[in-house]
């Protein structure tokens, strides 16, 4: 009879850790100031409490993008794109009842600089979209340096 308890014990345990991972989806469209699509743009997904990345991802010819199989918790999002200011939303929760999120238009205003002097540095882009593959270049982010190849491509979009 104990026996049966605890392998029911067990399986109850078990079912819950499992419900932990939601896999929810966060869904959205990157536009500038007159209202067109930014494409290209990159969108990374943060942790609040740590601001560590979980997901990346790059929004499309229409500006739109889609981040899924994330887990239960609070985020929040950084979108960048050439040209234009870094912007960060405010956080989100994903939740076992809430799993996908459509967020609100997020608008992109134009980095505006006065030049002094020009100097050409060269850098490769994070993420690359060409025609047939995406590219991500693990050097180009702080956040890759010690990490395994594993934890590169589960940060990387599509993946």
């Amino acid at each position: 009879m104990k026996r049966i308890g605890i392998i029911t014990l067990f399986a109850l345990l078990s079912i819950n850790s499992i419900a932990q991972d939601i896999n929810g989806k966060i869904k959205g469209r990157i536009e500038d100031q007159q209202q067109k699509p930014v494409e290209g743009a990159t969108i990374s997904l943060l942790r609040t409490k740590d601001s560590s990345v979980v997901k990346l991802s790059v929004a499309d010819k229409s500006g739109v993008f889609e981040i899924d199989k994330i887990n239960e918790g609070s985020y929040l999002l950084s979108v960048s794109a050439m040209g234009f200011e870094m912007h960060y939303t405010k956080p989100v929760s994903l939740s076992v009842e809430k799993t996908e999120l459509v967020l609100s238009t997020i608008s992109l205003t134009t980095e505006a600089k006065n030049m002094a002097a020009v100097t050409v540095t060269a850098r490769k882009p994070l993420i690359e979209l060409k025609a047939d593959r995406t590219i991500v270049n693990v050097e180009s982010s702080v956040t890759n340096v010690g990490a395994t190849a594993l934890e590169v491509l589960e940060k990387s979009p599509g993946v």
